[in-house]
């Protein structure tokens, strides 16, 4: 048992330190996906909906693609990094797209488990959803004032 600790410990430790900064960003990802997903499961009673594994299936997949997005905005990050210390500027981020993109999936995460936590019957502070929301806005919104200042 001992040996099954060192090892799950060195292997969390080793993708936690190749993660760096974006290694809460998505710890908590996993974290909403997983809450989400349970929630999402509970609420179907609610929603009198039947479950079956199809949409069961299809609700990891949705969450491993987002896993995925953020592998995709770390790879820009990568390749971002190359880019710029190939012509010798040295950019002051690691991973700013990955970390802008895991914090937009994870407001979108939390605004579905506000909604099935409703959908169960459980009222919600109306504050709660404009924070999540105008987070998520602002998200989006930075990613589109740079765009725009081009």
């Amino acid at each position: 048992m001992e040996k099954v600790k060192a090892i799950l410990t060195t292997i969390i430790g080793g993708v936690m330190s190749m993660l760096g900064i974006l290694a809460v960003p998505v710890l908590i990802l996993v974290g909403c996906n997983v809450i989400d997903y349970a929630t999402g499961l509970l609420a179907a009673k609610y929603r009198e909906q039947a479950l079956d594994s199809y949409k069961g299936f299809r609700g990891i997949a949705k969450k491993v693609c987002m896993w995925l997005l953020v592998v995709i905005g770390a790879v820009i990050d990568w390749l971002l990094i190359y880019a710029s210390e190939t012509v010798g500027i040295r950019l002051p981020f690691t991973f700013l797209v990955a970390c802008v993109v895991a914090i937009w999936l994870i407001c979108n995460e939390l605004l579905s488990i506000m909604e099935n936590i409703a959908d169960i019957g459980v009222p919600l502070p109306d504050f709660l959803m404009r924070i999540v929301k105008y987070v998520k806005q602002q998200t989006e919104g930075k990613m589109d004032k740079k765009e725009n200042d081009k």
